[in-house]
C-alpha cells in the first residue's frame, strides 16, 4: 500500500513509523557519524565504480527530489569493493537539501550538517529485480557524498543544474543522456561504512552504506538552483521543494568502520587530513 507522505510536520519523517513501521527500526538511516566512535577494519578494501554515460536516460522532479534514472537491466554501470560483496547495479541518482546552506544533508559528521547530500543508488543483482533486492539486507549499496559550499564549485555539477528548468514542478522529467556520474566523485575514495535502511518510506533495512570523508564543493548559486524547484504539480500552487532530508536516527550498536586511508594513515592521526577535522 501506499500512503503519501512528505517533509511537512503532518506527513514527515516524525509521522513515517505510522503506515511505514520499518521506520522505527534498529537499522534506521540517517545517523551522525562521530571520528571517536568509528573503527578502522583491515578488511576493507577500496571501492570501485565503472559507470557507463550511455546508462543515464531521464532527470525529473517526484516532488521529493531531483532525481537522474539510469537504465540497470544489466550490469553496465556498476560499484564493486569497498564493503561489498559482488557488484551492484546503478539505478538512480538524487539529492537532499535545505532551505538555507547551513543544513540541508542527512548524515551529521562530527555535529556538522552539510549544505546537501547526493546519494548514488545501487542494487545487487543477485536478486531478480529492485523490488525484491530492497527486501534483502545485503540489496542495496549507496554511494553518499557531501555538498559543501564553498569558492571553488565542482563545475561538473552544471550539467545536472542546468536541466533543472526542464523538470521545475512535480511530474516533471527531460532526457538526459550521456552521463558519467562518477565526474562528480571528490578526489578522495576514503570513506566510512555501516548498515542502515533507504531514506525514505518504507525505510526498508537493506543499505550498506558507503559514505565519502571528503565533500565536493557547491557554490551559494547552484544550492540556490535546487531550491527553485517546487514540489507541487504546474497546476498547483508553487511551493519550493526544499528540507527534503530526515534527521538521524538512533544508531544502537551498529558498527562504523573505516579502511585504511589513501595516505597509508589511520583515522584521527594525520595532520594532513583537513577535512577531518571540520
Amino acid at each position: 500500500n501506499y500512503y503519501p507522505w512528505g517533509y511537512d510536520s503532518d506527513n514527515g519523517p516524525d509521522q513515517w513509523h505510522k503506515n511505514y513501521p520499518f521506520a522505527k527500526g534498529r537499522h534506521q538511516s540517517p545517523i551522525e557519524i562521530n571520528n571517536k566512535e568509528v573503527h578502522y577494519d583491515s578488511s576493507l578494501l577500496p571501492w570501485f565504480a565503472s559507470y557507463d554515460p550511455g546508462a543515464a536516460k531521464t532527470i525529473l522532479n517526484n516532488g521529493k527530489t531531483c532525481r537522474v534514472v539510469f537504465d540497470d537491466s544489466f550490469d553496465r554501470s556498476v560499484l564493486r569493493g569497498g564493503p561489498l560483496p559482488g557488484v551492484y547495479r546503478l539505478r538512480q541518482l538524487h539529492f537532499h537539501w535545505g532551505s538555507s546552506d547551513d543544513h540541508g544533508s542527512e548524515h551529521v559528521v562530527n555535529g556538522v550538517r552539510y549544505a546537501g547530500e547526493l546519494h548514488l543508488l545501487h542494487w545487487n543483482p543477485k536478486y531478480s529485480n529492485y523490488l525484491d533486492a530492497k527486501r534483502r539486507t545485503d540489496g542495496i549499496a549507496v554511494l553518499a557524498i557531501f555538498l559543501q559550499v564553498g569558492e571553488t564549485p565542482k563545475a561538473e555539477m552544471k550539467r545536472i543544474l542546468e536541466e533543472i528548468n526542464a523538470i521545475k514542478t512535480k511530474g516533471k522529467n527531460a532526457p538526459f543522456p550521456n552521463f558519467d556520474p562518477s565526474i562528480l566523485f571528490p578526489k578522495s575514495h576514503d570513506y566510512w561504512t555501516y548498515h542502515g535502511s533507504v531514506t525514505t518510506p518504507p525505510c526498508e533495512e537493506c543499505v550498506t552504506w558507503i559514505i565519502l570523508r571528503e565533500p565536493i564543493i557547491v557554490s551559494s548559486d547552484q544550492m540556490a538552483k535546487l531550491r527553485s524547484l517546487s514540489k507541487n504539480a504546474e497546476n498547483e500552487p508553487d511551493h519550493p521543494l526544499v528540507d527534503n532530508w530526515r534527521p538521524t536516527q538512533p544508531r544502537y550498536f551498529r558498527m562504523i568502520s573505516y579502511p585504511e586511508r589513501e595516505d597509508g594513515g589511520r583515522q584521527g592521526n594525520s595532520n594532513s587530513d583537513n577535512y577531518n577535522n571540520m
